[in-house]
């Protein structure tokens, strides 16, 4: 099964550092960032997990659960998070998601469905596709997709921009322009008529072309 946006992100039952969680229920009514890396004790993936522990904070304040993966057995993770918190002196809180029958990355299209065997043997190079990132909203459907190459460390401030511009554009009729960072002037949804728009926008609109019509950041000092 192939993945796109806004497809229902798949449901599943798996071991993680925390217990057995149904992914789906996990969630719950907040967002979600699900992460993969190929193998435990990679040293890229290791300053990944470091970061994503000092921000998780970050993600919290946005309502946003965070919940890694690799191929490697929940015991393995235990002794991979010693070293991150050594190595990166911080301590990965989130659960890790011990995917040793490929299942996930299978139904997640990080791997092909047909993959044979487990995760006994493997090397980060077979699992190099495993290094996906998914944002997933609160009615499950999937709302972001990107996979890295296993030598480029994940950017994952970006992800936390990305994650502001879609709860801003869930909640408002907006959209967000190129390099857009949080308070910065948005665009009226090309859905919105102009009749509508003088309503959502009483202050009006700049319009350098009549499909770019450019307002502040609506909900700006309010609670």
């Amino acid at each position: 099964m192939t993945l796109r946006i806004n497809d229902t992100a798949p449901n599943f039952t798996a071991r993680t550092t925390h217990g057995i969680i149904d992914f789906h229920s996990w969630i719950d009514d907040s967002w979600a960032c699900l992460f993969s890396h190929p193998k435990d004790f990679t040293p890229v993936c290791t300053t990944e997990l470091g970061y994503m522990a000092r921000i998780e904070s970050e993600f919290t304040r946005r309502n946003c659960k965070l919940i890694g993966l690799s191929v490697d057995p929940v015991e393995r993770h235990g002794e991979w998070v010693s070293d991150i918190e050594e190595t990166q002196g911080a301590t990965v809180k989130y659960p890790m998601i011990g995917d040793t029958d490929l299942a996930v990355a299978k139904l997640y299209n990080m791997l092909p469905a047909e993959e044979p065997g487990t995760a006994d043997g493997r090397t980060a190079a077979t699992n190099a596709t495993v290094r996906s990132v998914f944002i997933i909203g609160p009615d499950k459907k999937i709302r972001l997709m990107l996979t890295y190459p296993m030598t480029t460390g994940r950017n994952f401030d970006e992800i936390l921009r990305v994650l502001d511009s879609m709860q801003l554009t869930a909640r408002y009729k907006v959209a967000t322009p190129v390099n857009w960072q949080p308070g910065q002037d948005v665009i009226i949804a090309g859905s919105v008529s102009n009749e509508e728009a003088k309503t959502l926008f009483p202050g009006g609109w700049d319009a350098p072309k009549p499909y770019l019509r450019i307002v502040p950041q609506p909900g700006l000092g309010k609670a």
